[in-house]
């Protein structure tokens, strides 16, 4: 036997070794403070230790079996089921040890789940490290044991792209200069990376980023919710059957995931062969291939650490709300309610099953992988995007990578590792903290006679709710909990909407846009939905998009008033006359080239907005099914926004740093600088279908598209 493999068996004895003393740590402690269990001797508990072990060996193989045909679903509860009885055998069968119930080996693998992660905090390992310990362990060993490659062999190559969500240019900047994101600040500092700007067009939103960088069809996205008029209804881009049927109408089979891809946590599948937490497929293959959730569900401790933490994210989520109001934060929003409970689950619970799913797909070989993590985006959201607890939240998203890193190195494939954001977000108080009143009220009463008694009430209207949040749940539950006919939704989305039209209160349209019981066919005279600082109008009872003059005859006050309010900087619509106009408070200014008239009347409404504006506003007022009406809230001083919806921190718009995403890149790739555009003097990619064609390219070059078929007409 020659040194190598002998160095490698005495490397595996001493992992081997070290993860049996602190597995026996912890359940020794374990065993001290659970009432129902108790040890005699030390040896009893290594015993223990080394049966948990063994056990976990033993059942991986005939889980992995069953979950190929029980799911996700069967996973879950398989190895919750096995962590218990691997557990409870040891400790009744080990001599020297007392065990009383099953609720006491319970407590045991929840207290020594905590005393683990503890240890490993103080060593000095990522607090994500525990979730691909197993995983990394294993491709370390098939490594070594498979020997070296031939002379001048070497792996073949791979990519693996990393989304963090709602995350901008200038806030990464941030964190890297103030310590928070300390293995990107080693790439960029070792020249291994470098950062390119690039430009999220309006509607700045993760669905038309996921559509565009996934696919190459942003212009298919109008904003996170729209109406349909064809349907009679909204549609949600993260209700998972609106997310097929969006998919179904974009996916040319082409994306940048085909030909064996691998999709984790995202919007799109970008026609990805295997997909885990995937919105648009999530009735269609419910949470992904069973057998890829097993590692996560059944290995001891994992899933019992990683519902403590999400206990203790509950916890610290509570002491950071109660800072703010404490100290008067301004502008600041209620983060109480279902939040809590809903960053927990995110920022902790997702983001270690979606970190064990990616090392998985990593150790497998698929040759490009893609994940979105939603952490700070979702804090971000409800505190403000610089605030302290959404840049902590990227020190996490930071440590993400560099487990993913560790595991990059032990791969069969040489993946190139992207990072990247799909917007930004900027800070400001909401519309309805401003005006003291919802969009939805303000249309309604500029709708309605001027001095109408109840003339708020004589127009129906439906707003959309604000349940971006809820998409990783729902896709949870889509797969967990829908029973055939009534979907299985949370968060505001899932309440009833019931509007009054005239004396006769009847059901409308629920406010997550499923359609209503009597009047079937009935559209409301009015939708307005919030997608951050971008708010979009229907007149959903016309047969199609209204024009300035046709809004002007019916309702005269609706656009002037509008405009005229302190929130809102500028009303988009279309005219007969003009094309496309955008209108302010005090001007308007044509957006089609070769419209008639003058390109400015007045003062120009879109000066606040950056050289970007006017294309921007001109490419979404066209997009399919985009509003009648396209309001774009003012902007103040520092880039300050006011959310059509309960955000504090929001995106969809333009204004502050909203529309700033980076794209963090291996410095051997290079970005075509035709795909590049000029922005305020400088050459940015613009529009998510620039960052597709920049991967794909990459792709491309790395021959990983040979497998994608053509496109009808294509000539290879």
């Amino acid at each position: 036997m020659s040194a190598a493999p002998r160095w490698g068996l005495l490397v595996d004895a001493l992992e081997a070794g070290v993860v049996l003393l602190t597995t026996a740590a912890g359940l020794g402690l374990a065993i001290a403070v659970v009432d129902g269990v108790g040890a005699s001797a030390p040896w009893a508990v290594l015993a223990v230790a080394a049966a948990v072990t063994a056990g976990d060996v033993l059942l991986r193989v005939p889980l992995r079996r069953l979950a190929h045909v029980a799911g996700a679903a069967g996973a879950l509860v398989a190895g919750l089921l096995a962590q218990v009885a691997v557990a409870w055998a040891a400790l009744a069968v080990v001599p020297g040890i007392v065990v009383a119930s099953a609720w006491s080996v319970v407590g045991v693998l929840t207290v020594a789940a905590v005393v683990l992660g503890a240890s490993r905090w103080l060593w000095g390992s990522s607090d994500n490290e525990y979730v691909v310990a197993d995983v990394l362990l294993h491709a370390r060993r098939h490594a070594r044991r498979t020997g070296a490659r031939p002379a001048g062999a070497s792996r073949p190559p791979g990519l693996l792209v990393v989304q963090l969500d709602g995350v901008s240019a200038p806030v990464l900047a941030q964190a890297v200069e103030a310590g928070l994101a300390p293995t990107l600040a080693r790439w960029l500092e070792d020249g291994s990376h470098r950062v390119e700007p690039w430009w999220a067009s309006v509607p700045a939103t993760t669905p038309a980023a996921h559509a565009g960088v996934l696919h190459g069809a942003a212009d298919a996205i109008p904003a996170f919710r729209w109406w349909d008029r064809e349907l009679g209804r909204l549609v949600v881009a993260n209700h998972p059957d609106d997310a097929a049927r969006v998919e179904a109408s974009l996916s040319d089979g082409r994306g940048l995931l085909a030909g064996g891809g691998t999709a984790v946590a995202t919007m799109f599948s970008g026609d990805a062969a295997a997909s885990y937490l995937v919105m648009s497929r999530g009735r269609r293959d419910g949470l992904g291939p069973g057998p890829g959730y097993v590692r996560f569900f059944a290995r001891p401790f994992v899933l019992a650490r990683a519902v403590t933490a999400t206990v203790g994210e509950v916890v610290k989520e509570l002491y950071q709300a109660r800072r703010q109001r404490v100290y008067d934060v301004r502008p600041r929003i209620s983060r109480a309610g279902w939040y809590v409970l809903l960053r927990g689950v995110t920022n902790v619970l997702l983001r270690d099953l979606a970190t064990s799913l990616v090392a998985d797909a990593l150790v497998r070989g698929d040759p490009v992988v893609y994940v979105d993590f939603v952490d700070y985006d979702e804090i971000a959201h409800h505190a403000g995007p610089t605030r302290p607890e959404s840049l902590r939240a990227l020190e996490g998203l930071d440590q993400v990578v560099r487990v993913l890193e560790r595991v990059v190195a032990a791969a069969p494939r040489a993946y190139d590792v992207v990072v990247l954001s799909d917007h930004g977000q900027a800070l400001g108080a909401t519309y309805e903290q401003v005006e003291g009143r919802t969009l939805l009220e303000t249309v309604r009463d500029l709708m309605g006679p001027p001095c109408a008694p109840g003339g708020v009430a004589a127009v129906d209207g439906v707003q959309g709710a604000d349940d971006e949040a809820w998409g990783p749940v729902n896709a949870l539950l889509a797969s967990l909990l829908d029973r055939g006919g009534e979907r299985a939704l949370l968060g505001p989305g899932a309440v009833h909407d019931r509007r009054r039209r005239g004396p006769d209160a009847r059901q409308r349209v629920r406010e997550h846009g499923r359609g209503g019981a009597p009047g079937a066919g009935e559209a409301p005279d009015v939708v307005v939905v919030g997608s951050g600082n971008l708010g979009l109008v229907w007149f959903a009872d016309a047969p199609g998009r209204l024009t300035l003059e046709e809004v002007s005859e019916r309702w005269p006050r609706l656009v002037p008033g509008l405009v005229a309010r302190t929130a809102v900087g500028v009303v988009v619509v279309d005219s007969r006359a003009h094309g496309l106009v955008a209108v302010g408070p005090r001007g308007l200014r044509v957006l089609e080239p070769g419209a008639s008239g003058d390109a400015v009347q007045g003062e120009d409404p879109l000066t606040p907005y950056g050289p970007r504006a006017r294309a921007d506003l001109a490419r979404a007022a066209r997009l399919p099914h985009t509003g009648d009406l396209l309001l774009v809230s003012a902007v103040g001083a520092g880039g300050r926004v006011h959310a059509f919806e309960g955000q504090v921190g929001s995106h969809g718009g333009l204004g502050g740093h909203q529309n700033d995403a980076f794209l963090l890149h291996p410095v051997g790739l290079e970005v075509d600088d035709a795909l590049r555009e000029d922005v305020a003097g400088a050459r940015l990619l613009v529009g998510a279908d620039a960052v597709h064609r920049q991967l794909v390219a990459w792709l491309e070059a790395a021959g990983l598209r040979v497998d994608v078929p053509q496109r009808v007409g294509q000539v290879p």
